[in-house]
Parts: structure tokens; sequence; C-alpha cells
């Protein structure tokens, strides 16, 4: 009988860790750090962008950082640079959520990896993106926060991995960080928003955290 209660405790346990990470979670993402009082004119754009689960940034790429922007693969008729963060393995092994494995999704979470920065980019800019307008200040602080998120080589280039993309339109670098239950794809660009002066969520693992501030 004894043993029965260490199970049913154990489960419970078990159980309970989710929830409390949903509830607090949730709690979190709701509470809003407003944008730092500006002066300037906010006359750049930047997106915010998701697939329903992940977060991107999105630059038009005349308002990217010209280092970063030279380093980067892109052709000339390519206007907009979607910018992810994420677990390398994950990033790798799960292309679509058809490809999602407990196994995956575990390794994310709880096992301290390497991670990519997931660059997509467009020629036009969709409909479903939502804009922000930005001072340029506020968009030097974000251009910064990007570019110090790429690993950089001996020679201070960042890191392309060679025919990794999904499709022709996407390619993989590598990146600084590792994924966590703290430390997801949607805190990371949240992060990102806090550093640079503008609105976000006080934490969020979810893209309607920041999403919600924003419609």
């Amino acid at each position: 009988m004894k043993i029965v209660k260490k199970i049913i405790k154990y489960v419970l346990y078990f159980l309970l860790i989710p929830i409390v990470y949903l509830v607090v979670s949730l709690i979190l993402s709701s509470i809003t750090i407003d944008r730092d009082q500006i002066s300037e004119i906010p006359d750049n754009t930047i997106y915010l962008a998701t697939n329903g689960v992940h977060l991107d940034i999105v630059f038009p790429k005349e308002n990217l950082d010209s280092i970063l922007l030279s380093d980067l693969k892109h052709k000339s008729y390519e206007n907009y640079l979607a910018f992810g963060w994420g677990d390398e393995e994950f990033y790798l092994n799960t292309p679509t959520w058809g490809d999602l494995t407990f196994k995956n999704a575990f390794s994310a979470v709880f096992l301290k990896g390497s991670s990519l920065i997931h660059v997509t980019r467009y020629q036009n800019r969709k409909s479903d993106w939502i804009e922000i307008k930005i001072t340029e200040s506020e968009l030097k602080k974000l251009n910064t926060y990007l570019y110090e998120t790429f690993t950089l080589n001996r020679n201070g280039e960042i890191i392309l991995l060679k025919n990794q993309g999904y499709t022709s339109k996407d390619d993989f670098y590598r990146a600084n960080g590792s994924y966590s239950f703290y430390k997801t794809c949607n805190s990371w660009v949240n992060t990102g928003f806090k550093r640079s002066g503008l609105k976000a969520s006080y934490w969020t693992p979810f893209d309607f955290g920041l999403m919600n501030k924003y419609k």
C-alpha cells in the first residue's frame, strides 16, 4: 500500500509541474513592460511574425546592421529577413510539426545543447505580419541584440550551416546560448524587445505573449 501511495504521489508531482509552469507563464506573459520614453520620431519599421507557435523578428533589409547584412546569405530582390532562435537539434530534426517527437521536445527543453538562428528571406511583406514602428536608437539596440546572438568565427564572421535550410529561401547560422524551459524561441524575441526599450511581456515562452501587446 505504501508503494502505491508513493507512486500516486510521484505521478501527482509529475502532473503538477507542467500545470504550475503553464499558470506562471500565462501570468507573466500578461504583465506588460511599457516602452521606454522616447523623444525621437519612430519612423523605422520592423515586424512580428508567427507560424502559430514560434515568433520571428522581421527586418526590412535596409533596417539591418550593414555589417550583419554583408555576412548573411541573401539576394538583391529579397527585401525582408526574418530571424528566429532555437535549439539546433530541434530545428534540424523538426522541419514541420508533423516531425515533432517526444525525444526532440525533451532534448530541447531539458538537455543543454547548441542553438541556431534561423533566417528566412522574403521578397514581399506578408499580410499577417504585425507592423511595429520604432525609433533609430531602438532599432540600433535591436540590431545589436540580434548581432550578439550570432556565434562568430576567428575572423569575426557569422557561421553558416551549409545546405541545412528547409527550402531555398532560408538558412541556419550558429548562435550563442542554449534553449531551455525558461529561455525559449519566443522569450528570445521578447528579451530583444525589452533590451531595446520596446513594449514587451515580463517574460513569455509563448508567441501570443508578445503578439497580443501589438495587435
